[in-house]
C-alpha cells in the first residue's frame, strides 16, 4: 500500500500519476530506536577504525552500516537477522567477486562478468523484499569491490562488511525498542505484531456495513502479513523454544478464526453493535501487557458469522490461558518454487532490464576511467551503483526513481559541499558520518531524502578516505545513471512487457482457486488427502467443505499474502509513464475480483461450519465472481480459473439453482 500524499487534493487530481508519486512520503512517528542504532553505526565503526590506523577497511565496514541501515524496518528481532543478514553476505560476496574482477580483468571482461551478475542478481530479486534487498547489496559490493582503490584483498574487505552490517545487526538485537518493557524483552517486536492484528480486527468489525470495509480488511491482511513474518523468522529450534514464545505463536493461531469470522461479517454488509469490537480490543491489550485477557463480551449469536465470531472469542480466551504455541500457517517455498519464480517470466524481465542497466553503467564508467576523465582519483563505481538503485522496482516506478535520486543527489552533494568547507578533518567528518546514520531511518520515508542522506555519507567515508571532495563528479554520474536507467527502462524486450505483475496476479490467483476448491470440498493438490465431495441440495444450495482448518488458514493466508503483493505491484506500474503504464493495463480490475472472490470464499467457508451448505446467494456470487474473472483474466493474457478448479467444483458451481 502507497502513503498518502502531501499535497492539496486538487493538485492530486491534476497531475500525472509517474509526478504525483514523486511527490508522496510517508507518514508516523520518528522510530528513535532505529535512529539510535543508526547513530552508533557508520558514525562509530568509522572512528575505531581512524584510532586503529585501518582507514580504508573502517569505509567499507561504514558502508555496509549504512546499506543495513536502509533495511532496518520495524520488525521483530528474529525478522532482523534474515533481513539484515542475508543482504549483507550477498554483499559480501559481490565485494569479493568486484575486487578479484577488477585486480585481473581487462575493461570489457569486467563489464562482461558484471553484466552476468547483474541478470543473476534481478532474476534473484524477483523472489521478494529480502532477496530483492540482497540483489541490490550484491550489484554495489561488486560496483564497490571491482573500482574502490583499497590496499586490503578481497576476502579482507568482504570480513570488513560483514563487520560492519554484524554490528548494526548486533546492535537490533541487544537494544531495548518501545514496548521491550512489557514481559520478554526479547519479544517486542513479535507482541506488538500480534496485538496489531487483534486491533486489526476491531477495526474491521467497526467499519462492517459501511464503505471502509474494504480499506479495514486490506489492513488486517497487512497486519497478519507483519505477524507472521516477525514471528517466523530463522531460529535454532524447529518449534518455539520458551513459554513466552509458545504463547505468542498460539494468540496469532487464535486470531485467524477471527479475521475469518470479521471478513465474513464484511461480506454480508450488516452493522454491529459496538459490543462486537470490545472482545478483539482487549485481547490486543492483554498481548501488550502480557497479561490475562479477563472477562470478554460475547457478541450476538443471531447469525452463522456472529456465532462464529463468538466461538472465535472462546477459542482466544481459552488459547490465551493454555498458551500451548499454535502453527503459523505458512506454506514455505522449497529451493523448487524460488527457482521457477527467479526464472520465470517475472524473474526473467526483472533480470534483463537490471543485467543491461548496471552492465551499461559499468561500460560508461569504464571509458571514462580509462579515458582519465576522473584524473588520478578514480571512482568509476559510483555510476554503476547508482545504476542499481535506480533500476529497482520495488523502489518506486522508473520516473519517481529517477526524479526523487536526480533530486536528492544535488541537494545532497551541495550540503556536503558547504559541510566539508566548515568542518574539520577527520573529526567533523566523522561526526557528519554518526549524524547521517542517525537520519537515515526517518529519511527512508521517501527515495530523495534518503538520497541526499546516503549522498553526504558517502562523500563523508570518500574524503575520509583520502579522496578529495567530489561534490561535482557524484551529480554528473548521477545524471549519467539517469539517462541510463531510462534509456533501458523503455527499450523493447523479447519478453511480454509487464512480466513481473503478471506473474504475481497468476501467483495471486492460483493461490485463490486453491483456497475456493478447498472449501468447497474440492481441492486436488495433494494438500488435503480426504476432501469431500461436493453435492447439490434441493433448494440449489452446495453441501461440503473440508474439516481440516489448519489448511484452509494456511490456503487463505497464502490467498491474500499473494493477493497484497499483487496489489503492491500493480500500484507501482500504474504510476510509471503511460508507454510503460499500458504494458499492465486492466490488472488492476482483475485483482480488484480476485479480492473479492477469497472475501466471498471466507464468507462459504463460515457459513459451511455452521450450516454445512452454501446458500443461493453465495453460489450466485461465485459463480458471478469466477465469470468476471475469466474475462478479466482473458483481457490481461492470464489462464482463466477453468484449468485451476476441479471440475466438480465448476460444475456444481454452473449447474442452474
Amino acid at each position: 500500500m502507497f502513503p498518502r500524499p502531501h499535497i492539496p487534493a486538487r493538485a492530486h487530481a491534476v497531475l500525472p500519476p509517474w509526478l504525483s508519486h514523486a511527490l508522496r512520503t510517508q507518514r508516523g512517528p520518528v522510530p528513535w530506536s532505529a535512529v539510535t542504532r543508526g547513530a552508533l553505526s557508520a558514525g562509530p565503526l568509522l572512528l575505531a577504525a581512524l584510532l586503529a590506523g585501518q582507514i580504508s577497511l573502517g569505509v567499507v565496514a561504514a558502508i555496509a552500516a549504512m546499506l543495513a541501515g536502509i533495511n532496518d524496518r520495524p520488525g521483530s528481532r528474529r525478522a532482523s537477522v534474515k533481513r539484515l543478514g542475508a543482504p549483507a553476505f550477498a554483499g559480501a560476496a559481490g565485494l569479493v567477486v568486484g575486487t578479484y574482477g577488477g585486480d585481473r580483468l581487462g575493461a570489457v571482461a569486467l563489464t562482461a562478468v558484471l553484466t552476468g551478475l547483474g541478470l543473476v542478481a534481478g532474476g534473484m530479486s524477483a523472489i521478494g523484499p529480502v532477496a530483492s534487498a540482497a540483489g541490490t547489496q550484491l550489484l554495489v559490493g561488486a560496483a564497490v569491490g571491482a573500482g574502490m582503490p583499497l590496499p586490503e584483498a578481497g576476502w579482507t574487505r568482504a570480513l570488513a562488511y560483514l563487520a560492519g552490517a554484524g554490528w548494526l545487526l548486533a546492535l537490533r538485537l541487544a537494544l531495548p525498542t518501545p514496548g521491550a518493557l512489557a514481559g520478554d524483552f526479547r519479544f517486542d517486536g513479535e507482541r506488538d505484531a500480534v496485538a496489531r492484528v487483534y486491533d486489526a480486527v476491531a477495526e474491521l468489525l467497526d467499519t462492517v456495513g459501511t464503505g471502509r470495509a474494504t480499506e479495514r480488511r486490506a489492513a488486517l491482511t497487512a497486519a497478519l502479513d507483519h505477524a507472521q513474518d516477525a514471528l517466523a523468522g530463522p531460529r535454532l529450534r524447529r518449534r518455539a523454544g520458551s513459554a513466552a514464545e509458545r504463547r505468542l505463536h498460539a494468540q496469532y493461531a487464535a486470531a485467524l478464526p477471527l479475521a475469518e469470522a470479521a471478513t465474513a461479517l464484511a461480506w454480508t454488509g450488516e452493522p454491529l453493535s459496538d459490543r462486537a469490537s470490545v472482545g478483539p480490543r482487549r485481547l490486543a491489550d492483554a498481548v501488550r501487557r502480557n497479561a490475562p485477557t479477563g472477562p470478554l463480551p460475547a457478541p450476538s449469536r443471531s447469525a452463522p458469522a456472529l456465532r462464529a465470531l463468538d466461538d472465535a472469542l472462546l477459542h482466544a480466551a481459552d488459547a490465551f490461558d493454555q498458551g500451548r504455541g499454535g502453527d503459523l500457517h505458512t506454506r514455505r517455498r522449497g529451493a523448487r518454487d524460488l527457482l521457477r519464480t527467479a526464472f520465470g517470466a517475472g524473474g526473467r524481465e526483472y533480470g534483463l532490464r537490471v543485467a543491461l542497466s548496471f552492465g551499461a553503467a559499468v561500460a560508461v564508467a569504464q571509458a571514462l576511467y580509462h579515458s582519465h576523465e576522473y584524473g588520478r582519483h578514480p571512482h568509476w563505481y559510483w555510476l554503476p551503483a547508482t545504476a542499481v538503485f535506480l533500476v529497482k522496482p520495488d523502489l518506486g516506478p522508473l520516473v519517481s526513481r529517477v526524479l526523487c535520486r536526480a533530486a536528492g543527489t544535488v541537494l545532497g552533494a551541495l550540503l556536503f559541499a558547504g559541510f566539508a568547507a566548515a568542518l574539520p578533518r577527520p573529526e567533523g567528518l566523522v561526526a557528519l558520518v554518526a549524524v547521517c546514520g542517525a537520519l537515515i531511518p526517518v529519511a527512508t520515508r521517501h527515495f530523495a531524502a534518503q538520497t541526499a542522506v546516503a549522498t553526504v555519507l558517502v562523500l563523508a567515508l570518500v574524503m575520509v578516505g583520502g579522496e578529495p571532495q567530489a561534490s561535482v563528479s557524484r551529480i554528473v554520474e548521477t545524471l549519467l545513471a539517469c539517462a541510463i536507467v531510462l534509456i533501458v527502462g523503455h527499450l523493447p524486450m523479447p519478453a511480454e512487457r509487464g512480466g513481473q505483475v503478471r506473474a504475481q496476479l497468476a501467483t495471486a490467483a492460483d493461490a485463490a482457486y486453491a483456497y475456493l476448491a478447498h472449501v468447497l470440498g474440492g481441492f486436488e493438490d495433494g494438500l488435503v488427502p480426504g476432501t469431500s465431495v461436493l453435492g447439490g441440495s434441493e433448494d440449489g444450495s452446495v453441501l461440503g467443505g473440508s474439516d481440516d482448518r489448519s489448511v484452509r488458514w494456511t490456503l487463505r493466508r497464502e490467498a491474500y499474502r499473494t493477493l497484497s503483493e499483487a496489489r503492491t505491484a500493480i500500484a507501482l506500474a500504474a504510476h510509471e509513464l503511460p508507454a510503460l503504464a499500458r504494458h499492465s493495463k486492466g490488472t488492476d480490475e482483475v485483482a480488484a475480483v480476485l479480492e473479492r472472490l477469497v472475501d466471498t470464499t471466507t464468507a462459504c467457508a463460515v457459513h459451511l461450519d455452521d450450516t454445512g451448505r452454501l446458500t443461493t446467494r453465495h453460489r450466485k456470487r461465485l459463480t458471478e465472481l469466477l465469470g468476471e474473472l475469466a474475462a478479466g483474466s482473458a483481457r490481461v493474457g492470464l489462464p482463466g480459473p477453468a484449468p485451476s478448479l476441479p471440475s466438480a467444483t465448476r460444475a456444481n458451481l454452473s449447474a442452474p439453482g
